[in-house]
C-alpha cells in the first residue's frame, strides 16, 4: 500500500515538471509599419550586433541572431507586408521566449527609424 502511494506521489511530481513554457506575446509597434519596415528593422538589428540570418520581404519575416550570445535570436514579422501594417518583435533564448522588456530599446530605435523613413517618403 505504501509502495503504491509512493509511486503515485512520484508520478504526480513528475507530471508537474512536464508543463509547457509560458508564451510571451510579441512586442507590437503601435505605429504603422511602412513598406521599408523590414529594411529599417534589419539596419537597427545590425547596428546593435545582430546578424540577419533570413529575411523575406514578400512574407514580411526576418530572423536575426546575436553574434555574441549563442542561442539568442529575434524574430520579426510584418503583418500585411508591402502595405501599412503592424510590426511584431519576439526575442528567444534557447528556443524559449524572453520577457518583453528585452526588446524595449530595440523597439524604440526601430520606431524612430520608421518615423524618419516615413518623413523621407
Amino acid at each position: 500500500m505504501t509502495r503504491l502511494a509512493g509511486m503515485i506521489l512520484v508520478v504526480g511530481l513528475l507530471t508537474g515538471c512536464a508543463t509547457p513554457p509560458s508564451s510571451v506575446p510579441p512586442v507590437m509597434l503601435s505605429s504603422q509599419a511602412s513598406p521599408c519596415a523590414l529594411e529599417v528593422t534589419a539596419e537597427a538589428l545590425m547596428s546593435r550586433g545582430y546578424v540577419v540570418r533570413h529575411a523575406d520581404a514578400s512574407l514580411g519575416r526576418l530572423v536575426a541572431v546575436f553574434s555574441r550570445w549563442p542561442g539568442y535570436r529575434v524574430l520579426v514579422a510584418v503583418e500585411s507586408p508591402g502595405t501599412d501594417g503592424r510590426l511584431a518583435l519576439t526575442a528567444l533564448r534557447g528556443g524559449r521566449p524572453m520577457p518583453r522588456t528585452t526588446l524595449e530599446r530595440l523597439a524604440s530605435d526601430i520606431a524612430l527609424r520608421l518615423a524618419e523613413c516615413e518623413a523621407e517618403r
